[in-house]
């Protein structure tokens, strides 16, 4: 047979194979010569039996490049041909004749082709073709013939050897792929042998024919012969990875097993991380190609950890670099390959665009495949774009998508290196997400999280850095609707961004100047800080390129001559801030890189010229109200202390000269023994520290100044209008600005004007003890008022020398700080005897706070108004909270109360710095370098005699009262800057500057920044911190009573009060959210570094954190022993959950329980022998209370210790007494301990396991175990209604009672469904102990109807509701147990709490609906609340 024949020629071996091979190749280039002729129409002469039965059936044979035609349609064809062979006399022998013929004529390549490729419908003049416009070509329409197709499969597949070293496109066609074309989608074809052939062909091609062969195999495969085939490739698959894209694209294309499928899947993700990257994207496609649900999570955890786009970018790195160094070809040819893997890149995430858009289960679990990974470092680029991606995508999970997203964040796993890397290798990908990108960055800088406001801030800047204008423009749109929203976060983040921008990419944002132009007109919604920010940047904008920034500067001129020429105080605050932000910009110096040394000289002349204009513009306009004034010395003092180094000296030397002449004119006199003039009170020299000098001595005019100043009392000086003021008002800003004019003069030294360090101030004698209550109202506010000057300007002293080495300067510092504290004292007595008055304004920069601030020795300082400044409105809420409002969730703390308010009362006993917290607005502010005095031990001043030989020495030690102050300030400062602020949106019409009065230094610095000072300050901390340690450690075990010990009180509470502020100022620190983000956990070392080299000094260099943050940890359990009071003990706590949160272990659970216990245990007294009580006692009480419950190992034990024991110890003392046991449970704080208790107890029984089927008898009892002791705890707590009924105990009973009964419900019964047969008797216990707690429950619903009370009876129905389904959900159980005949219904009388019962309601219950009623039933129709039990549960 001649197929036999054509078969062995295939079974032969390899190696005989590719020797026939080349044979048969080199008989191919032989010269063919033929016998045919061809005639004038293209067709063939000599026709043989092939010719004949082909033209006869309607298919004419074209030589050359003509087309083979057909004359009638293909089914016809193929129907007259088999006729006509069936009918050949000489058949079956003509079959052999036509395929010989078909051999003959198919030698000729150019007749070959034409019989793979399609024929062409014949055509005839005046006729129509019936034929279709698209036939098959003439191999195809052979093969549907099934007399033909065995041997012209055999002939075809003959066929290819002879193409095997043919370079494709030699001769202009890839004849191997036409011939297996051939084979596919026909109807009736002998597959199996078909597909053995090829896959036999398979073994020997070269691999461009076996890519053809590979990827038809799908169109040419019956169903039953998918699977085999699929395994014969994934062997092959395993075997190179040169045919990956050709075997993966054929396998997605088949109908596979799951078996099969997942062992395919798993061979192509072995290859991910090796495989090229223009075939990544088919292996991806394939593995994410019919994910099933159960696998998705696994298949999407593999791909994440097996694809790394880092080794996609690498490339573009090298290619990049390379560029550089190339010629223009070679260049020009590295870029194309960049941008081929860049498109490959964007090929890969569109894979996977298409399998998170069309396949659910893909997108849910690649979530669910980023939330799972735990560890910060295994977090990658692809995470980032991918959770993108399904933002952008997928409308359904983009909530999901945005949670995980911002929790990712919080935990410092997308870092801000990661966004860049993202953005900046990826950008052709990102960019298609840009909608997502601008709506995420926008919801971010809503977020409370300084982690997730820093990312989509950086979102913003990578945003404009890397996208094209369009996104540019819609970057700085939406930046600048941020500014104008009202959100005050919102607005400094915004405004954040934007300087940044302008200093990276200022020619770009130049571009759209205009938009950010139009926040001009939206200037009244600012404050000073953020209207600082704001002309920064248009000054950037308008003087960095000047040409183009010309009309920017026109723009700005006319809105500063505006505000300055205004009559309203706000618009001339405005013009000022204004004005010295474009001086500063005019005058920076430029560098070469800039550009600046290349500018022309008449640009140079022109903003001379503007500068000139604009300082004499603003001095004039300045020059007669001496607030306005202070206000231009502090922002020229702030320019000079921001661009330290970088302002040019003409501007300087501008304002600089006159400045130097101006304050000694204005404030500094001769010392004289005598002053002349009328004044309220006797001027005298107080606080001179260099007495010494006797010649040229100098003194502060400042009694005179602020006689002249007072209303009514016009001088000379002030009646000539077109003369400079001079004001004392003007004093503090003045030397401010002198001493930074001075220091940037002098590279840091102040020599030139250390004399004003020492120098005394004109006062009068401040022996005021006794006098007050004789001066008038004039004389007392007039002596106020001369403190408040004196205390600013020592304020500014300390301020300008504290940095000096110099020890005699240090001492005087010092001193300088007990003056301080001195005058302090005498300031908040006369301030007591001075109610309703104003103090002169300090900070000029913001409107004076509303109301008159007051001093109240017995309580929190209020305004007269009734409103209170931010701290105290916050105080107020507070109380407001924890005494009315019973139904707030007693699991969680009083968060809204800043530590430093919750303290204030119990400190302002003995404590002026309490008492002087209302008047902070009116004290100029300390800067952060005067906390380096906290490094100064003792030190000495030398006392010099006139021949300036050292006399004597003096030690100048830094004292409790001393430290005290600085801590204070400090501790403020820390809990401005360091605590998120709150982000709800605020209306534009309210004043939004007030909550940054007193902190304006300090706002011009990011939190990281203040977070860095205090980390360097820790050591000093520290020592000051062991030393109240040791203090108290003397004095608290002879205690007793402090005044009867013998102690000195005012010394115990300032120390107290120190040791107070210490622990604050470490817990502000470590609390900082900003150490969750990654680029500050090297601060955060550095941080704990310095607490465990206390324990372990010198080695703690190369210590892993996590034992960082366990030494620290035990550093500051240390200090429980010496801790004097409750709010210290509270501080201590919250300090060491701040460290051990990072990360909370087993060993540091045992010490917060233990810790939190003893506070618990500890009898907390006040320096006078009173108990410590009140609202702030009570909430610190809370939070410890909760942290001891929260960490204990076993929380139902330790709630049952209370209430067993504590509790019964509290009723059975006296009316004032508490328990012995618990010294801190009296009856002032009984409801405290009570919600806390059953909100924890609530919480605590959700986490028993619910009961299954599967469980042992052994697991059943334990479950059951836990849950009887948790409903006698209930039970207990229940019933002490009974003795404690107030109207706040009850609100909490009503709502943790339905809460737990509820949680029973869900968590309880189904374990008493699956236990009841096993353990009758213990659930039968069980039920019947609660049904006790239950009955309870509905005597106070009655009790509350009773007594109508609305905050009570809230609480009813759906604690009846919850009542009436356990009643049920019994029933239940025991009918799934065959007990139906156990329950039974009654009727449940209305009782009060003491159980009597209730007669009106008794005698009004219907007796023939008692059966159907169930507790907690709804009303009845009579009106009487008939309510059923169930009982006998085991019966």
């Amino acid at each position: 047979m001649v197929s036999k024949r054509k078969l062995s020629k295939i079974d032969v071996s390899e190696e005989s194979s590719k020797t026939d091979l080349q044979s048969r190749c080199s008989e191919t280039k032989k010269p063919r010569v033929s016998d045919k002729r061809t005639s004038a129409q293209g067709g063939l002469e000599n026709e043989g039996v092939f010719e004949e039965l082909l033209r006869t059936s309607g298919i004419i044979l074209k030589a050359g490049e003509g087309q083979n035609e057909i004359a009638v349609d293909q089914t016809a064809f193929q129907k007259k041909l088999r006729v006509a062979l069936e009918k050949h006399p000489s058949y079956p022998g003509v079959v052999k004749q036509f395929i010989g013929g078909l051999e003959s004529h198919i030698k000729d390549r150019s007749q070959f082709k034409n019989c793979l490729l399609p024929c062409t419908p014949a055509r005839t003049e005046g006729s129509r073709t019936l034929v279709h416009s698209y036939c098959e070509s003439l191999i195809k329409l052979l093969l549907g013939i099934k007399i033909l197709q065995p041997t012209v499969v055999t002939l075809l597949l003959e066929k290819i050897p002879e193409f095997f070293f043919d370079v494709v496109g030699t001769f202009g066609t890839n004849f191997p792929r036409l011939i297996v074309n051939q084979f596919k989608w026909l109807d009736s074809l002998d597959s199996q042998d078909l597909v053995k052939k090829l896959m036999q062909m398979l073994s020997v091609s070269p691999v461009p024919i076996q890519h053809d062969i590979i990827i038809s195999l799908p169109e040419i495969l019956e169903d039953s012969q998918q699977n085999e085939v699929a395994r014969e490739l994934s062997c092959l698959l395993k075997q190179g990875r040169r045919l990956t894209v050709p075997i993966l694209d054929a396998l997605s294309r088949l109908d596979l097993d799951a078996e099969l499928l997942a062992e395919v899947r798993q061979c192509a993700m072995s290859i991910v991380p090796s495989v090229k990257l223009e075939d990544l994207p088919v292996v991806v496609k394939f593995i994410l190609h019919d994910v099933k649900a159960a696998d998705a999570v696994e298949v999407i955890s593999d791909l994440r950890k097996s694809l790394d786009l880092s080794s996609c970018v690498l490339p573009l790195q090298m290619l990049g670099s390379q560029r550089k160094l190339k010629s223009q070809a070679q260049a020009s040819s590295s870029m194309s390959q960049m941008t081929t893997s860049q498109n490959c890149v964007k090929v890969l995430f569109d894979v996977i665009k298409l399998a998170v858009r069309f396949q659910k289960d893909v997108s849910e679990a690649w979530i669910k495949a980023i939330e799972n990974c735990t560890s910060v470092s295994d977090h990658k680029v692809l995470d980032l774009i991918v959770l993108l991606l399904i933002h952008s995508t997928n409308s359904k999970n983009r909530k999901q998508t945005e949670k995980v997203l911002r929790s990712k964040i919080r935990l410092g796993c997308m870092p801000e290196q990661l966004v860049q890397n993202a953005f900046q290798d990826h950008s052709m990908v990102i960019k298609d997400f840009f909608p997502s990108i601008l709506s995420l960055a926008q919801t971010f800088l809503h977020s409370a999280h300084p982690a997730v406001v820093s990312f989509g801030s950086c979102l913003y800047k990578q945003a404009f850095a890397v996208f094209d204008s369009y996104c540019q423009q819609e970057v700085v749109c939406a930046l600048v609707t941020h500014v104008c929203s009202g959100n005050e976060t919102e607005l400094d983040i915004s405004l954040d961004v934007l300087t940044d921008l302008v200093i990276l990419h200022t020619s770009l944002l130049l571009r759209y100047a205009t938009f950010v132009k139009t926040i001009l007109d939206s200037m009244q919604k600012l404050n000073p800080c953020q209207i600082r920010k704001l002309f920064y940047i248009l000054s950037t904008l308008a003087f960095s390129q000047r040409q183009e920034g010309s009309y920017i500067q026109d723009d700005m001129h006319m809105v500063i001559r505006k505000w300055l020429s205004s009559s309203v105080p706000n618009h001339k605050q405005m013009g000022i801030i204004g004005s010295v932000a474009m001086m500063g910009s005019m005058a920076l110096k430029r560098n070469e890189a800039d550009g600046g040394s290349l500018e022309r000289p008449e640009l140079s002349i022109e903003c001379d010229g503007q500068l000139s204009t604009l300082l004499d513009l603003v001095g004039f306009c300045c020059e007669q109200t001496p607030e306005i004034l202070a206000l231009y010395y502090d922002e020229l003092a702030n320019l000079i202390e921001k661009q330290k180094g970088n302002l040019d000296l003409q501007l300087l030397d501008k304002f600089g000269k006159s400045l130097v002449e101006d304050f000694p004119n204005d404030f500094v006199v001769d010392l004289s023994p005598a002053v002349d003039g009328s004044f309220l009170f006797p001027v005298k020299s107080l606080y001179n520290l260099d007495e010494d000098e006797t010649q040229g001595a100098i003194a502060i005019n400042l009694l005179p100044l602020v006689s002249q100043s007072e209303p009514g009392r016009v001088t000379d000086e002030m009646s000539n209008p077109r003369k400079r003021v001079v004001s004392p008002i003007c004093l503090s800003p003045c030397f401010r600005l002198l001493r930074l004019y001075t220091g940037e003069q002098n590279n840091g030294s102040l020599e030139e004007i250390d004399a004003l360090l020492g120098c005394p101030l004109y006062l009068t004698d401040l022996k005021v003890e006794g006098k007050l209550d004789s001066l008038s109202k004039q004389e007392r506010e007039f002596l106020c008022s001369l403190l408040f000057y004196a205390l600013n300007w020592f304020r500014e002293v300390v301020n300008a020398f504290c940095q000096q080495q110099d020890a005699e300067m240090k001492g005087k510092v010092l001193t300088r700080l007990q003056n301080i504290t001195e005058l302090q004292n005498v300031l908040g007595k006369c301030l007591s005897a001075t109610p309703g008055y104003v103090p002169p304004p300090a900070t000029f920069d913001s409107e004076a706070p509303e109301g008159v601030p007051s001093i109240n020795a017995g309580g929190p300082v209020r305004k007269k108004n009734g409103k209170k400044k931010k701290s105290d409105s916050s105080k107020a809420c507070s109380a407001e909270h924890t005494q009315a409002d019973e139904s707030s969730d007693g699991n969680q703390p009083d968060t809204e109360l800043s530590e430093l308010e919750k303290s204030a009362a119990e400190r302002e006993t003995g404590n002026p710095l309490a008492q002087l917290q209302s008047y902070r607005p009116y004290f100029r502010e300390l800067d952060l370098e005067v906390f380096s005095v906290l490094h100064c031990g003792l030190l000495t001043r030398s006392v010099l005699d006139t021949e300036m030989h050292t006399e004597a020495s003096e030690v100048v030690q830094l004292g409790p009262a001393e430290l005290c102050f600085l801590l204070d300030d400090m501790c403020w400062k820390l809990e401005h800057v360091l605590t998120p602020g709150p982000t709800r949106r605020v209306p534009f019409f309210k004043e939004k500057g007030n909550k940054d009065i007193g902190f304006s230094h300090l706002c011009q610095r990011s939190p990281k920044e203040v977070a860095v000072c205090v980390v360097k300050l820790l050591k000093p901390l520290c020592n000051h911190m062991e030393n109240m340690h040791n203090y108290f450690q003397t004095v608290i075990p002879n205690q007793g009573v402090v005044g009867e010990s013998g102690l000195d009180i005012q010394e115990y509470q300032l120390m107290s009060s120190c040791y107070h502020q210490l622990l604050q100022t470490f817990r502000l620190l470590f609390a900082w959210n900003g150490f969750s983000q990654h680029e500050n956990s090297n601060l955060l070392r550095s941080a704990l570094q310095v607490l465990a080299d206390r324990l372990k000094p010198g080695e703690t260099e190369f210590v892993p954190l996590e034992e960082l943050i366990s030494e620290s940890f035990q550093y500051l359990l240390n200090f429980q022993q010496s801790i004097p009071s409750f709010q210290c003990a509270f501080i201590l706590t919250q300090l060491l959950m701040a460290i051990s949160e990072k990360p909370m272990t087993g060993w540091k659970r045992e010490k917060m329980a233990s810790l939190a216990k003893q506070f618990l245990c500890q009898s907390w007294m006040k320096p006078g022998g009173d108990r410590e009580k009140g609202s702030h006692f009570n909430s610190a009480l809370h939070t410890l209370l909760c942290v001891y419950l929260e960490h204990t190992d076993d929380i139902l034990k330790a709630i049952e210790e209370i209430s067993s024991v504590g509790i019964p110890e509290l009723i059975n003392s006296a009316k004032d007494g508490c328990s012995s046991t618990y010294p801190t449970l009296s009856r002032q704080t009984f409801p405290v301990f009570f919600r806390v208790m059953m909100a924890q107890l609530e919480s605590s029984v959700k986490s028993i396991p619910a009961g299954k089927p599967s469980d042992s008898s052994e697991v059943q009892l334990e479950k059951l175990l836990k849950w009887n002791i948790a409903v006698r705890n209930f039970h207990i707590l229940i019933n002490l209604v009974k003795v404690f009924d107030s109207r706040p105990v009850l609100s909490i009973c009503l709502k943790y009672g339905r809460v737990f009964v509820e949680a029973f419900l869900k968590f309880a019964m189904p374990l008493l469904d699956h236990s009841f047969k096993k353990h009758r008797d213990d659930v039968q216990s069980l039920l019947k102990t609660l049904q006790l707690s239950t009955r309870q429950l509905h005597h106070m619903c009655g009790h509350s109807k009773i007594h109508q009370d609305l905050g009570l009876t809230n609480h009813v129905p759906l604690l009846k509701k919850s009542l009436e389904q356990f009643v049920y959900r019994v029933k239940a159980m025991l009918a799934f147990n065959r007990c139906q005949e156990a329950f039974w219904v009654g009727i449940l009388k209305n009782r009060d709490l003491q159980g009597e019962e209730i007669l009106s309601q008794a005698t009004a219950a219907p007796e023939e609906d008692s059966e159907d009623s169930a507790d907690g039933g709804a009303e009845e129709p009579g009106g009487a609340d008939s309510d059923s039990d169930s009982g006998g549960a085991g019966r």
